[in-house]
């Protein structure tokens, strides 16, 4: 239990710390935008509450394992496939 909570905790820094140099005015309350893509990168505004789901938390362990937490774009930025990630998303939603 405390282990999930920790992980909970360590994405909510993450989010605070590229949260000041995001543009907010088009990102409603409860959201936070992503960047997905391998070279060109699309943006997304997901719901906080995907930060809980497991398999949203491995994406992003895998994406700092791999990448780091480097965010030239002011957000949150996932280099993997967009196709990869509206299936990720897709999936979250019927959950």
């Amino acid at each position: 239990m405390a282990i999930h909570f920790q992980r909970i905790i360590h994405a909510k820094q993450i989010i605070r710390r590229i949260l000041p140099s995001l543009e907010t005015a088009d990102v409603p309350k409860g959201y936070f935008p992503v960047y997905v893509g391998e070279t060109q990168k699309k943006r997304f505004v997901i719901p906080i509450s995907y930060l809980k789901h497991p398999s949203f938390k491995k994406l992003l362990s895998q994406t700092e394992e791999e990448f780091g937490f480097d965010h030239p774009l002011g957000g949150l930025t996932i280099p993997c496939r967009e196709e990869a990630f509206i299936n990720l998303i897709c999936s979250l939603n019927c959950s």
